[in-house]
């Protein structure tokens, strides 16, 4: 991947929040330091991004966010707030499915959703 000013901005601030943010919130938060950055150019890096395997992408309903954290993990959604919370959960999942369906399940993502503490 050839060297990208505008690409290394969007990574940091991907890598600098915890929200899961969405390119939106990346564009406006790009212009802060580059002014002429369009969001078809932090779309098309937001694109290279992922297929370099630097972030994810994360389908949240009808809207797309974008993880620095490439772990396997899942998540928790608040329905208030919308605010996603990266969880790790060491249940066996896939071996459970397989035994208790006998299905293989190849890839298992699991997003609970609820309230967080800012809305108990």
């Amino acid at each position: 991947m050839r060297y990208s000013q505008q690409r290394e901005i969007i990574l940091n601030l991907i890598h600098s929040t915890e929200i899961h943010p969405t390119a939106d919130w990346i564009y406006s938060s790009a212009r802060t330091q580059i002014p002429n950055i369009s969001l078809g150019t932090v779309y098309r890096n937001l694109k290279q991004l992922e297929h370099d395997k630097l972030i994810a992408t994360i389908f949240d309903g009808t809207v797309v966010r974008y993880d620095s954290n490439m772990d396997k993990h899942d998540h928790l959604k608040c329905k208030i707030c919308g605010s996603l919370t990266d969880l790790t959960l060491d249940y066996d999942f896939k071996n459970t499915v397989k035994q208790k369906f006998n299905f293989i399940a190849d890839e298992i993502e699991i997003t609970i959703i609820g309230r967080c503490s800012k809305h108990n």
